[in-house]
């Protein structure tokens, strides 16, 4: 059973009106075509430019605003890690996402393992750093360290106990970066394919019904 903190269920719902939003849009569009509507087509088209502007925008601030984003996802992530359990049979959200984060990219913590130390519920362990920060033997996915006393006592050799995920997540997006950019590109383009069809469409049948 898992316990949701607010951080996820945020998180949650953010995703979920996302969701609902994107399936007003599309819905729109289908209509419009269907019913071979003006209005609908008109409101479909400029939905999808205000997603598109969205996007940039955001995209825009992300790069103008680095440092001061950096500086306030550290802070959520350090937040998120309060929350961790220690008990492999009462993980909760939080937990199972550290626990794959750091075995998929050999990492430990935001900046480091000392982030543990923030959690009080961890620190009750008696364990310096989780299981999913140890040098893994077999499936990574069941976070079984190759060297059992390396939850007590890490090193470089057993663990990857100085490895922050932080860098981690952004060491991996560099080396994808490539793809990042030729996913946002197409995802532009798309829209902007949305945008013109849906506005000729809408401009011919003004055309017919005159």
């Amino acid at each position: 059973q898992f316990t949701q903190p607010a951080v996820i269920e945020q998180g949650s719902y953010v995703l979920i009106g996302i969701g609902a939003f994107m399936f007003v849009v599309s819905f729109l569009g289908y209509c419009g075509a269907l019913r071979e509507s003006q209005c609908l087509l008109t409101t479909y088209g400029i939905c999808l430019l205000i997603i598109l502007v969205v996007e940039i925008t955001v995209g825009c601030l992300a790069v103008a605003y680095k440092s001061r984003a950096d500086e306030e996802t550290r802070k959520l992530l350090k937040s998120s890690i309060e929350k961790y359990y220690s008990t492999p049979d009462n993980k909760d959200a939080v937990t199972l996402m550290w626990d794959h984060i750091q075995a998929s990219l050999k990492c430990c913590g935001v900046n480091n393992y000392t982030d543990y130390q923030t959690s009080v519920k961890f620190k009750n362990s008696g364990k310096v750093i989780p299981e999913s920060c140890c040098v893994l033997e077999g499936d990574p996915l069941k976070f079984k360290p190759k060297v059992p006393s390396c939850v007590t006592e890490p090193s470089e050799f057993n663990s990857y106990y100085k490895n922050g995920c932080f860098g981690a997540v952004i060491e991996w997006i560099l080396k994808n970066i490539n793809i990042v950019i030729g996913a946002a590109v197409g995802l532009g383009v798309l829209e902007l394919v949305g945008i013109f069809l849906a506005f000729c469409l809408s401009k011919s049948l003004n055309g017919y019904i005159k």
